[in-house]
């Protein structure tokens, strides 16, 4: 068979379902010019036009257009025909897709539970900011925060936010003046630029004007990334992050972070849901590790054993 590279025929399909050479560039962990110059050799190699380029981006042709749709159907079966050829090997891979932040703060110290339980099966972890479609084969399960509804897949909602404010031992030790939330002010917070981005999130300012203190438009302290690396600069004493419990992971109960102003926790809008898609029951690893993270979700404290600096 005279085929194009399919490493072409991936990042071309990426290109067409996120709209651009930019977007699909970040899922794919290249740069905006490779995934242009891998389209312009699967260009070449068919002698068609995929993408017309324009000063401000680019616009899949009709022909593209067609032929993303028919690479989506072949990828699909791709993905079955492996999938099948595992089981009878006795391997079962299984693809988890959530963000990189409850990844590592969630999921990663729990991963060794899965092993034992289930030595039978590889779980495939996919740490994105961009959602992977279920539907179209790219994951097998998903966590993802939102409010729902999501069309087309079954979801249960698994760990609900509750914000608090947490900060190394260390940071608390030196800041004896930390009693009330007013007291924050004066002092620097750790930003999270992934919270900051989604609409209705409780961010600093929405978080101090629920304990009834009046934040000025710019506050102290450092913007970052992903929550991971919050939680981090807080662990390092840097300052005093904001974030709900799923992203805390043992630290509390470890002692690494601590938890401040005892009943100041504040509701988040939205919850972390288990995704997948509904016919569940046709695989039975995909099925075990749905039950596994449930129970998962299940066992998080969210109080009780957190130790809390008030005034």
């Amino acid at each position: 068979m005279r085929l194009p590279p399919l490493s072409t025929l991936h990042v071309f399909r990426e290109a067409v379902r996120c709209g651009g050479f930019a977007r699909a560039a970040e899922g794919l962990a290249l740069t905006p010019n490779a995934v242009a110059h891998q389209v312009r050799q699967l260009e070449e190699w068919l002698g068609l036009t995929l993408f017309e380029r324009h000063p401000r981006g680019v616009t899949v042709t009709a022909a593209g257009r067609d032929y993303a749709q028919a690479l989506g159907e072949v990828f699909a079966r791709l993905a079955e025909a492996t999938q099948e050829v595992l089981v009878r090997g006795g391997r079962q891979t299984v693809t988890l897709t959530a963000m990189p932040s409850l990844v590592s703060r969630w999921l990663m110290p729990r991963l060794e539970g899965l092993a034992r339980q289930h030595p039978e099966i590889e779980l495939r972890v996919q740490a994105t900011i961009r959602p992977l479609d279920l539907v179209r084969g790219e994951a097998d399960i998903a966590l993802r925060l939102g409010a729902g509804p999501y069309p087309g897949l079954a979801a249960t909602p698994l760990l609900q936010e509750a914000f608090i404010a947490v900060a190394s031992p260390g940071f608390v030790a030196a800041h004896p003046e930390l009693r009330t939330p007013a007291d924050l002010l004066q002092l620097p917070l750790l930003h999270d630029e992934i919270v900051a981005g989604i609409p209705e999130q409780i961010d600093w300012w929405r978080w101090l004007r629920a304990q009834g203190v009046a934040a000025p438009r710019r506050l102290p302290g450092h913007l970052f990334s992903h929550t991971y690396l919050t939680l981090e600069a807080a662990q390092a004493g840097q300052g005093v992050a904001l974030a709900s419990a799923p992203m805390l992971g043992d630290a509390l109960v470890s002692g690494r972070l601590q938890a401040l102003f005892a009943g100041c926790a504040v509701p988040g809008p939205y919850a972390y849901h288990l995704l997948h898609l509904p016919d569940l029951a046709a695989r039975p690893a995909v099925a075990a590790v749905c039950a596994w993270i449930r129970a998962e979700a299940g066992r998080l404290e969210t109080g009780g054993e957190v130790a809390t600096v008030d005034g």
